[in-house]
């Protein structure tokens, strides 16, 4: 039992680091992909050693991604349904249960027909992405998280006040047009990346949150802030800053705002980019005692792409 749990766990392990060598080809890459896996495990199995490096099996999974669909700074993925379809295979495959909305619109793009946006000058999407997700997280049985809408206002202000009146009537919309017809509907995303210092950040996760949770009879919602860290530099031409916040202004900043939210935020998720490496261990200890303080569950995001590089991410 024990050989046939750990062949499967390396298998699973192999197939995730391995399909990033197939993507030029998706569709006929699982089988080049699935003999290259059997290949290795064969080799560890009879103690050579692998052409791969293998995670130990005693690590958190990562078990939930991001659908990146409309990002603040990335153009559009170019796929329909088909090409979704074998994303959320390969995702199933590897362990992922849950799946995030990143943000359900920026600015005029958006994910879905909405009533409301579209009256607001937003553009029709060419697909029902909302939709379409919900219906791929049903069919390989995964939650999804809904993004709520971003209107760029906060990230031209600073004030994140300003997207608490859209996200009344998307919230509203979108609870009645997919949540209460699908049963993947898991969640709520409330999508302001914020830092420690936003301006009206715990009034509008306050006034978002609740409204999440009492159109939906109480569904879970979560946040991804960023760490006032070394890193954090957007808007400059530099790669890191000699101020960045310490472990304990993050704690005493942090604590205020879990004071203020707790109540309707039932997760956070900081970003683990903007600090240095060897910083990881002091920051994520404060996140995890400050989210057992208040009842809240401690999730990391886990950032794939580094922010000290001369390209930026």
């Amino acid at each position: 039992m024990k050989s046939t749990s750990r062949r499967s766990f390396l298998k699973k392990s192999f197939l995730a680091s391995a399909s990033a060598l197939a993507v030029p080809d998706l569709l006929n890459s699982r089988k080049y992909v699935e003999t290259y896996v059997e290949k290795n495990i064969s080799m560890l199995q009879k103690g050579e050693k692998s052409s791969l490096i293998v995670p130990k099996n005693n690590g958190l999974r990562i078990t939930g991604t991001f659908l990146d669909e409309i990002s603040h700074d990335i153009p559009h993925q170019n796929w329909g349904a088909k090409e979704w379809d074998q994303d959320f295979q390969y995702m199933k495959h590897i362990g992922i249960d849950t799946v995030i909305l990143i943000r359900s619109g920026y600015r005029k793009f958006i994910t879905y027909p909405s009533k409301y946006l579209l009256k607001k000058g937003c553009y029709m999407p060419s697909m029902d992405l909302v939709d379409l997700f919900l219906r791929l997280a049903q069919k390989y049985n995964m939650k999804f998280y809904f993004g709520l809408y971003d209107s760029g206002k906060y990230w031209d202000t600073g004030d994140l006040t300003w997207e608490i009146e859209d996200n009344k009537y998307v919230i509203d919309e979108v609870w009645e047009q997919y949540g209460t017809k699908y049963k993947s509907f898991g969640g709520w995303y409330i999508s302001g990346e914020i830092s420690r210092k936003t301006k009206g950040a715990i009034g509008a996760f306050q006034a978002m949150g609740k409204q999440c949770k009492d159109v939906s009879g109480g569904l879970p919602t979560f946040i991804s802030p960023w760490i006032d860290g070394k890193k954090a530099v957007m808007g400059t031409n530099k790669l890191s800053r000699e101020e960045s916040i310490s472990v304990q202004e993050h704690e005493r900043d942090w604590n205020e705002i879990f004071d203020g939210i707790h109540d309707v935020v039932d997760a956070c998720a900081f970003q683990d980019g903007h600090i240095d490496y060897d910083e990881l261990d002091a920051f994520f200890s404060v996140n995890k005692k400050l989210a057992d303080k208040y009842g809240m569950q401690c999730w990391t995001n886990a950032e794939s792409f580094d922010r000290d590089m001369p390209i930026r991410f």
